[in-house]
């Protein structure tokens, strides 16, 4: 199953945290990647955050594998999850051949 989880900063690290915990954050979301549970990223452009489509058996799973980031652990971060599929109405527009 595909589940965007869209991230905010809802409780900004101080400067001071910003260094120690983004030395967690970067490699914690890389392992996400590298592990086949994050398939796409981007920064959000209109607040800090950031959008994962990811790849997870639920969106239990899903909560889970962000919820583990350093951010979001450390009260920084939260996210909504969203589980998305094929646009199935889009059938409606093939016409059925006869065999």
């Amino acid at each position: 199953m595909k589940v965007f989880a869209i991230g905010s900063i809802t409780n900004p690290p101080s400067p001071e945290q910003q260094p120690q915990v983004m030395a967690k954050e970067v490699p914690a979301t890389l392992q996400l990647y590298l592990d086949g549970k994050i398939e796409q990223f981007w920064f959000r452009q209109d607040r800090p955050g950031v959008f994962f489509l990811m790849d997870a058996q639920s969106v239990e799973e899903a909560r889970a594998a962000v919820q583990a980031l350093p951010l979001a652990a450390g009260g920084f971060m939260t996210f909504e999850l969203t589980p998305v599929g094929p646009l199935a109405p889009l059938g409606r527009l093939i016409q059925k051949q006869a065999a």
